[in-house]
C-alpha cells in the first residue's frame, strides 16, 4: 500500500514537473526590464515590474521588453540648403518608457526602434540640415545638434521613447567640396594677414608723422625761446662746448662766448 502511495505521489510529482516545462506558468521580467501581458491576444493595461509572474498557461503570455538606456550609432545621407552631399554620422540614446511598456507593445511591437524611432530621427536630421548651407554647417554644428535634440524629444515622447542625447560625430562630403573650402578658408586667411599687414605699416607711418610732428613743434618752441633770449642762446652753445679753447683766432673774431666777468 505504501508503495502504491510513493509511487503514485513520484508519477504526480513528474507529471507536474512536466506540466510546467511545457505550460510554463512561471513569467520572470530581469532587472531593466518590463513585461506586457498578452491574454489570448489582448494587451494588459499595464507594465509588470521586474521579478516573478504568474499567467495561466496556454492562455496568457507575458513579452519582455527593454527599458535600460540604448544607443543607436549609424550614418545618414543627406542634402544642404545649398544642395551639397553629406553623409552625416550620429549616435542618439535612448529608452522605452518603463510605465508605457504596455502601450507601445499594443500600437507598434517589439521593433519600434526600426519602426517608428530611427525613421523619425532620419526625418529630423534632413530637416535640420536642410535649412544650413554646407560650410555654414560645420561652423554651426552646435546648433544644428541641439536643434535635432529638441525635435526628436518633443516628437518621440509622446511615442512612449525618451531621447536622452544626440550628438553629431561626423560630417563627410565630397573630397571636391573639401578641397574647395580648404582653398576658400586658405584665401580668407592670407586676405586676413594682408590685411593686417596694412593696417601695421598705416600704424607706423601714422606713429612716424605723429613724431615728426612733434620734434617739429619742439624746435619752433626753442627757436622762438633763443630768438627772445640771449641768455638762453649762451647756454645753449656751452650745453654743446667740448671744454677746449680756440687755439688761434683770425681777425676780429669774437669768442663764441663772453668769459669776462663784469662788476
Amino acid at each position: 500500500m505504501n508503495k502504491d502511495k510513493m509511487s503514485l505521489a513520484l508519477a504526480v510529482l513528474i507529471l507536474t514537473i512536466i506540466f510546467i516545462m511545457f505550460a510554463n506558468p512561471l513569467a520572470i521580467v530581469g532587472v531593466g526590464e518590463r513585461g506586457v501581458k498578452v491574454t489570448l491576444g489582448r494587451v494588459s493595461p499595464q507594465s509588470f515590474s521586474e521579478g516573478v509572474h504568474f499567467v495561466t498557461p496556454f492562455i496568457s503570455k507575458i513579452k519582455v521588453m527593454n527599458v535600460k538606456t540604448q544607443k543607436v550609432n549609424i550614418s545618414t545621407e543627406v542634402y544642404t540648403k545649398d544642395i551639397q552631399q553629406a553623409k552625416i554620422s550620429y549616435v542618439v540614446n535612448f529608452n522605452l518608457q518603463p510605465e508605457n511598456a504596455y502601450k507601445m507593445y499594443r500600437q507598434v511591437g517589439m521593433n519600434y526602434v526600426d519602426t517608428i524611432l530611427m525613421p523619425a530621427v532620419e526625418g529630423i536630421i534632413k530637416d535640420v540640415v536642410g535649412k544650413w548651407n554646407a560650410q555654414d554647417l560645420v561652423a554651426n554644428r552646435a546648433s544644428a545638434t541641439k536643434e535635432i535634440l529638441n525635435k526628436i524629444q518633443t516628437q518621440m515622447k509622446v511615442r512612449y521613447v525618451n531621447v536622452t542625447s544626440f550628438q553629431i560625430i561626423d560630417i563627410d562630403y565630397s573630397d571636391v567640396f573639401e578641397r574647395a573650402i580648404e582653398s576658400k578658408v586658405t584665401a580668407e586667411q592670407d586676405a586676413l594677414k594682408a590685411k593686417n599687414k596694412t593696417l601695421q605699416v598705416q600704424e607706423e607711418a601714422k606713429q612716424k608723422l605723429i613724431s615728426a610732428q612733434a620734434e617739429a613743434q619742439s624746435m619752433k618752441i626753442r627757436a622762438t625761446a633763443l630768438s627772445q633770449n640771449k641768455a638762453l642762446v649762451e647756454y645753449e652753445a656751452v650745453k654743446k662746448w667740448d671744454g677746449k679753447l680756440p687755439e688761434y683766432m683770425l681777425g676780429n673774431s669774437i669768442p663764441f662766448i663772453n668769459l669776462n666777468n663784469k662788476k
